[in-house]
């Protein structure tokens, strides 16, 4: 099912630039199948689940009145004031606010009243991000850029319980294909623009910024200090980092080139996870990338696990 839009010159031939409205269009305004937005969904309801877990361990430490960043050192130390974060309206309640996102967080996981559960998630996840911006890194800000669009689109239309108590079949929606597109573009600035900031460096250029990470005993969790007798191998991998990072933007976008593009991106995150102590940021950038993942893809996967699954019983 595809939503057809009238060409912008109203069907006359108008040249390269109706042609580009007409391709901007559809781009944007194409029904598209809700399925990829309902597994970044499932996956990034799961993350801030755990996060909100993990906020709840102390909250008073991390929201209350005396908690390690009190608020008026927040608004002196990030110089604006007009962020707004329900913490600040009810300091006293931390805890109860940090359950409040904690459930919002499983509901939008389960697909129940996904709509609210979203929007909840979204304003606890900024709320925390506001009030304790020391505690705010990577993670934080990549399960903003998944929260937005999973509020703008259909996020519950399909693997959800609110489709399965609704006994709906999900249906191609504009809203979904706009929700994706705000992923997926999202996701493209970030990468280019952190590929560019790298090449200002020049351990990238020289092939050696990863060392630097893997001799800090510090930060590291996995022990590759073992790499030091092989520097080649600590090259490429900078360089082939680097180039990924600065290629991701035009290189995803083609069918040709996507599956390389994504499929490097498992190993990149996975290894950042794994070395440096940041799994879950890690696991988020690949929620993050789920989205280039068409529809079709996710079914055959399912059909081949259920086939599996029958071949075994």
């Amino acid at each position: 099912m595809t939503t057809t839009w009238p060409h912008p010159t109203g069907g006359r031939s108008g040249g390269w630039c109706a042609a580009w409205l007409a391709d901007w269009n559809a781009f944007w305004f194409t029904a598209s199948d809700p399925l990829p937005l309902g597994v970044v969904r499932i996956a990034t309801g799961a993350i801030l689940a755990w996060s909100a877990f993990v906020w709840l361990l102390d909250a008073p430490a991390f929201f209350g009145p005396v908690a390690w960043l009190r608020a008026e050192d927040v608004w002196r130390m990030n110089d604006q004031p007009w962020q707004w974060s329900w913490f600040f309206a009810a300091p006293e309640a931390a805890t109860l606010l940090t359950i409040a996102t904690l459930v919002a967080a499983v509901c939008l996981t389960l697909g129940l009243a996904t709509p609210l559960a979203a929007i909840v998630s979204l304003a606890g996840l900024v709320s925390a991000a506001n009030r304790a911006p020391l505690n705010t890194f990577g993670l934080d800000d990549t399960l903003g850029m998944l929260l937005v669009p999973l509020v703008v689109g259909p996020a519950g239309a399909v693997l959800s319980l609110d489709s399965l108590l609704g006994h709906r079949s999900p249906q191609p929606s504009v809203r979904a294909n706009i929700a994706l597109r705000l992923l997926q573009v999202h996701l493209c600035v970030v990468y280019l623009f952190s590929g560019c900031g790298k090449l200002l460096g020049a351990s990238w250029w020289e092939g050696t910024a990863l060392w630097g990470a893997i001799a800090n005993g510090q930060y590291r969790t996995l022990d590759l200090t073992g790499l030091a007798r092989h520097p080649l191998v600590v090259n490429a991998l900078t360089l082939g980092t680097l180039w990924w990072e600065v290629g991701y933007a035009a290189l995803v976008w083609p069918r040709r080139t996507r599956p390389l593009v994504l499929a490097m991106a498992v190993p990149v995150h996975l290894g950042i996870g794994l070395a440096m102590g940041m799994m879950e940021f890690g696991l988020a950038m690949l929620v993050a990338n789920l989205a280039f993942v068409p529809a079709e893809t996710f079914r055959s996967l399912a059909f081949r696990s259920s086939t599996t699954s029958e071949r075994i019983a």
